[in-house]
């Protein structure tokens, strides 16, 4: 692949992304009655995903564009403890799920990321969500794939996995966006 065929790749992606503008809009404002209404994000995802997983959750926590209270989020792939003692315990397909299992509850949003839509760890934490009663909204590479037929919703973009995975950079700033803006304005001050 030559850097231009690479950039060509990305700009398809993208604008595949572009598309989806809607359903982040959508994501924005569930997220923002889910997290005011006490509810928390867990998100995970494996290599890029899981940096992505991460990045999601400190905005959240932390802030992305206004200065506001933080809200409840946590990157599960960044429980080092938790992941490897499960993975030792009960094998790497659960490190998320049993992480889900103990902290989700109705009201929660699992954010799972997967450029392919079929890793097993992450097949697993949405079977885990279920009887949690937590939502699970997944960024996938193109459908079909397994994740998202679990998931209540599902963002999926066209493309090659190193493109995905680069525009859930994107979708991660977007998301965060479309919840900033979605905040009454008791909860938003510029910054």
């Amino acid at each position: 692949m030559t850097l231009e065929s690479h950039l060509d790749g990305l700009t398809g992606t993208l604008a595949g992304l572009r598309a989806q503008a809607p359903r982040i809009h959508r994501w924005g404002t569930a997220l923002a009655t889910a997290l005011l209404g006490g509810g928390r994000v867990l998100a995970a995802g494996n290599g890029g995903s899981a940096a992505e997983a991460q990045h999601l959750t400190a905005e959240l926590v932390g802030r992305y564009r206004h200065d506001r209270a933080p809200f409840s989020a946590l990157a599960l792939c960044a429980e080092t403890s938790s992941v490897t003692a499960i993975a030792n315990d009960y094998g790497y397909d659960q490190v998320f799920a049993r992480q889900v299992s103990a902290h989700a509850r109705p009201g929660d949003v699992v954010i799972l990321l997967s450029t392919s839509g079929s890793s097993p760890n992450l097949l697993e934490a949405a079977h885990a969500a279920r009887p949690a009663g937590a939502s699970v909204w997944a960024l996938t590479g193109p459908l079909p794939n397994p994740l998202a037929s679990l998931a209540d919703d599902t963002l999926a973009l066209p493309g090659n996995p190193c493109h995905v995975q680069e525009a859930q950079l994107v979708v991660v700033h977007a998301l965060c966006e479309a919840f900033e803006a979605a905040l009454p304005s008791t909860h938003r001050r510029a910054s």
